[in-house]
């Protein structure tokens, strides 16, 4: 099924990004954490690309996807990003999805990588574009990134919209945004990109805290503020794992239990870390 379809149903679709393990893929604890995965029947599964871009990594990316969908019958999206790739690499990356049977993917600019040369993409916009212009790959489903609190590398919140706009335009179905854990900021966003014009559905994407020090780095990497009250969740657990996952599981829930009511985004995306129990008591929400 094509994601932009799941959005006709009326329901508030709940979906799952994962990434391929480091390694060699274990068939044992793979299915282990797809079988945990998918008992939540989630309405699809995001398959991300390892550090460093698509090149040797997209193999990977949509064969997992594709044991998603043919194993446990969820639809999976493959993660395609562009900013170290070349053209040829892109087209290489679109096939094996298109080879694995997957009809979606998510087009994304990725990190820069430090050493490697610049790719034949620049933005997200340029990735969407080429794709939807290409006989060869035009009929796939195209979701792409957006970011509450503005990207990290734009230089202001409103070129950051004209961006986001620009993918629309380019022939983005669907939006997934960047994890956040203030509404407030979100609310802002939505009501921002509504009045630009920016139509699409747009999933919220809630990522629990785990750790002081992973909660550190991913607030580093994507600009995301911390709210006062997860600070002082963070001040009060921090030498405590379980008590600091509980009380920031009971943090998440609350973002979603407002999402929904607000009506505000058209679905909720988790950023489950291959984590299970995680999943299961963030759906738990919905």
């Amino acid at each position: 099924m094509k994601i932009k379809d799941i959005y006709k149903k009326g329901t508030l679709p709940l979906s799952f990004e994962i990434f391929p393990p480091k390694g060699e893929l274990d068939p044992g604890e793979l299915r282990r954490v797809l079988a945990g995965l998918t008992d939540e029947r989630p309405s699809f599964i995001s398959v991300t690309c390892s550090a460093g871009g698509t090149g040797g990594n997209a193999g990977k990316t949509a064969h997992l996807a594709s044991i998603i969908q043919d194993e446990y019958s969820v639809t999976a999206a493959a993660h395609v990003t562009c900013i170290n790739s070349k053209r040829a690499e892109i087209d290489e990356t679109l096939r094996s999805v298109q080879a694995a049977g997957l009809e979606n993917v998510l087009a994304l600019r990725g990190d820069r990588v430090p050493g490697c040369e610049p790719g034949d993409f620049a933005y997200g916009a340029e990735l969407i574009r080429y794709i939807r212009q290409s006989p060869e790959f035009s009929s796939l489903c195209v979701g792409a990134g957006c970011y509450p609190e503005g990207h990290v590398d734009c230089e202001s919140p409103e070129k950051d919209i004209d961006r986001l706009f620009e993918k629309q335009e380019a022939g983005a179905d669907f939006l997934i945004s960047q994890l956040f854990f203030d509404n407030e900021a979100f609310y802002r966003f939505i009501d921002k990109i509504r009045s630009r014009g920016v139509t699409l559905p747009v999933d919220a994407g809630i990522m629990p805290i785990m750790s002081k020090s992973q909660i550190t780095r991913m607030v580093f990497l994507c600009g995301a503020s911390l709210p006062a009250a997860v600070v002082r969740l963070l001040a009060k657990y921090e030498s405590d794992p379980g008590s600091l996952l509980a009380a920031a599981l009971d943090y998440a829930r609350g973002q979603i239990a407002d999402l929904k009511r607000s009506g505000a985004c058209q679905g909720i995306h988790l950023y489950t870390m291959n984590r299970p129990d995680v999943a299961h008591a963030l759906a738990q929400a919905l």
